[in-house]
């Protein structure tokens, strides 16, 4: 179920240059992501971690959604358009879901690099947050949101400010960490073969995304600061299981 939840996904994403009207699949793609890492922590690791994940990651995602929109913090200062289905006090729904997408491949992702618990969520952390080096780039060029002021940004990705990834990256460490108390013991076990769909999907990201804002998105900025910053776990991630072959 977990490989067809996955294949729905990346063809959903293959399809999202090609299309002109892109909302309805950005919200497809999105509950796709989350039903994929769901369904792969609830088969996995069972109903607890599975729980867990959700309550952590969309539950906490909605809170820290709600309190950026309202207060500025600690992302700056943004707010989304009405494209991306029904919302909540200013926060479309579906968004929390994009924060379940991606922690847990970042979560199993560390795991293969780092077993120490600290080390683990940090660099979990990192994983995470990296991806929004593309998601908000391609988000605010389509006009999903907008800050009202992104300033001081990155060289060549003048819409989004340093104070967005600065939040997300704390962010991702708190939610990491939240999980890592809450999803229980089997939930931090590192399962290479059981878990080789979320690692396909974190390395499947990633190297879509350097490729689409690069040659199709008219995104060069975020390109390249993705391939940095996502590469930072992308990269060992990649090579580790290389050997392990």
């Amino acid at each position: 179920m977990t490989w067809v939840l996955l294949g729905a996904l990346v063809l959903a994403e293959i399809a999202y240059p090609l299309v002109r009207d892109r909302a309805p699949l950005v919200i497809a793609t999105v509950v796709l992501g989350f039903a994929v890492s769901v369904v792969h922590a609830v088969t996995s690791r069972g109903l607890r971690t599975g729980t867990a994940l959700v309550a952590v990651t969309a539950g906490g995602g909605l809170l820290v959604e709600l309190l950026g929109v309202h207060t500025g913090v600690p992302f700056g200062r943004y707010a989304y358009g009405t494209a991306l289905g029904p919302r909540l006090s200013g926060v479309p729904l579906v968004i929390p879901l994009a924060w379940t997408w991606m922690a847990w491949p970042a979560w199993l992702a560390a795991g293969v690099l780092v077993q120490r618990p600290g080390p683990r969520v940090a660099l979990a952390g990192l994983g995470l947050a990296a991806w929004d080096l593309f998601l908000d780039p391609q988000m605010v060029a389509a006009g999903y949101w907008h800050w009202t002021d992104p300033h001081p940004a990155l060289p060549g990705v003048p819409t989004v400010p340093l104070t967005n990834y600065l939040g997300w990256l704390a962010v991702a460490v708190l939610l990491m960490a939240t999980l890592q108390l809450a999803a229980g013991p089997r939930g931090r076990v590192a399962r290479r073969r059981a878990d080789a769909p979320m690692l396909a999907l974190y390395l499947w990201t990633y190297f879509s995304s350097v490729l689409a804002h690069a040659a199709f998105l008219g995104l060069p900025g975020s390109a390249a600061w993705g391939a940095l910053g996502m590469g930072l776990v992308a990269a060992p991630l990649a090579v580790q299981l290389g050997r392990r072959r």
